[in-house]
């Protein structure tokens, strides 16, 4: 016979966002019962965020010396050694581990089953042989590596971001399939190690970006030796003597040939709803996630769904900052929304990409000719400067009495200074308040007040403006 728990709010998933809403509830004495059949901490930990920007540092370091003679230090060929590099991504991973394990989350009140969880009915799950009847679910499963159906691709071995990282060698030639941030971030990062590197796309790379800051990055990444084919779809791939042999085609119909070492798949991420039971609980989902309203819950009101299976922007801060969100409805009964307008996100590439808010097209969609875009050039800036960074742009996209409506960055810390932008878009700031916060110096966050001072560029030639000053010096 199933053993029988009832807590208050049963969380399926030990990713990011189910972490966060057990961790949160338990710290206000709640019962709370997480569910999790794979690795705790999910695919950001052990599979994602963690492990990629572990690997981007090591390939900076690599690449900084090769940049080391324009400072007048050098010559300085690295010589890398990939499994040591593999050693710190798997260190990395470990020293975060114990914040999101089980022995953590026992010691903080939370009952940790590990078993996969399916719902048979509206208000019970079963996992394993315990049988869960909350009186809140949230749902919190993640999302996987999507593969998508090349000929052949069941047949040679292929890596994910699940696989990639176990890699001990170096590839020789590293073939891409998906020009988006993971495959970009992947590609320049084994380039600067030492490898080969190809990347096909079957649309414009990074083509959810602004493309002219999306340029900024593609030009660099290409200059460092990766060969980005764009609009180019892949066919079919096979085994081909020590490697994979990949047959695409140019959108002019061009036939395109390679033979690569490793061949890596990031077209995507699907939504981890298999096998949850979603019918029996009467929860409504597609291809694309499980449905939710802006208040995060499905079709059904006692069941959540937040972070990647819920579909949307699929970020691990949007996960966190969803868990928050249900934190606040489950346990005070709070209304809540979730805002994709202020969701910033960034692809680690080197110059970083970051985006905030309406993308200029958007905005001059919305708002017309009252949209002014305001720029600043990372080749005016002193920091920048001083540390040879000046290859990117900022740009500021403001509407109606100066409001920022969004943002875009190609450059160096575009993540950083996205943080004060996310702040000032989230509260309705404008440019008036942009352009009057103090930066220190020299900084590259002087950039946003650099930019949003051009705001009033035109100002000292308005003529109202001079008569007033006119008559001001009349008064003495």
């Amino acid at each position: 016979m199933a053993k029988l728990l009832t807590p208050d709010i049963c969380v399926i998933g030990a990713g990011s966002a189910g972490l966060s809403v057990a961790a949160a509830a338990a710290a206000f004495g709640v019962d709370v019962v997480l569910i999790e059949k794979g690795l705790m901490g999910g695919d950001c930990l052990n599979y994602g965020c963690v492990p990629s920007k572990a690997l981007l540092a090591a390939a900076k370091a690599a690449a900084a010396g090769h940049k080391a003679s324009s400072f007048g230090v050098g010559p300085m060929e690295p010589t890398v050694d990939f499994a040591r590099v593999n050693d710190h991504v798997r260190q990395v991973i470990e020293a975060i581990e114990p914040h999101d394990s089980q022995e953590r989350f026992e010691g903080l009140g939370v009952t940790v089953l590990r078993s996969a969880a399916h719902f048979t009915g509206p208000d019970t799950v079963r996992a394993g042989e315990t049988e869960i009847r909350a009186r809140r679910f949230v749902i919190a499963t993640g999302s996987t590596a999507l593969v998508p159906p090349i000929e052949g691709l069941d047949k040679v071995p292929f890596l994910t971001n699940e696989s990639l990282f176990d890699l001990r060698s170096l590839p020789e030639h590293l073939a891409v399939v998906g020009g988006g941030p993971i495959g970009l971030e992947m590609a320049q990062a084994h380039r600067r190690l030492g490898s080969k590197v190809t990347v096909l796309e079957a649309s414009r790379a990074l083509g959810k970006d602004d493309p002219e800051l999306a340029a900024i990055v593609l030009d660099t990444v290409r200059a460092e030796g990766v060969e980005i084919l764009e609009q180019t779809s892949v066919e079919g791939v096979a085994s081909s003597g020590q490697g994979i042999a990949v047959s695409a085609r140019a959108q002019d119909g061009t036939p395109v040939t390679l033979a690569a070492s490793h061949l890596l798949v990031a077209v995507g991420r699907a939504p981890n709803v298999d096998g949850l039971g979603l019918e029996a609980a009467g929860v409504d989902f597609d291809r694309k996630g499980i449905s939710v309203d802006k208040g995060l819950r499905t079709s059904n009101r006692r069941i959540y769904a937040i972070g990647d299976v819920a579909g949307g922007l699929q970020f691990t801060h949007v996960a966190g900052h969803q868990a928050g969100l249900v934190i606040r409805s489950i346990l005070f009964r709070l209304p809540i929304a979730m805002r994709n307008d202020i969701v910033p996100w960034v692809t680690y590439t080197a110059p970083e990409l970051g985006h905030l808010g309406l993308t200029e097209a958007q905005a001059r969609e919305k708002y017309g000719d009252r949209v002014r875009v305001l720029t600043a050039e990372y080749s005016g800036n002193d920091r920048a400067r001083a540390e040879a960074l000046t290859t990117g742009r900022l740009k500021l996209i403001a509407g109606p009495r100066g409001r920022l409506l969004g943002a875009g960055i190609a450059g160096a810390q575009a993540g950083e200074i996205l943080n004060l932008l996310s702040l000032a878009l989230s509260r309705n700031m404008s440019m008036k308040d942009l352009a009057g916060f103090i930066a220190p110096y020299p900084t590259l966050g002087e950039l946003v007040r650099t930019a949003a001072i051009a705001y009033y560029a035109q100002a000292p030639k308005n003529a109202w403006v001079r008569r007033v000053i006119a008559m001001l010096r009349k008064l003495g």
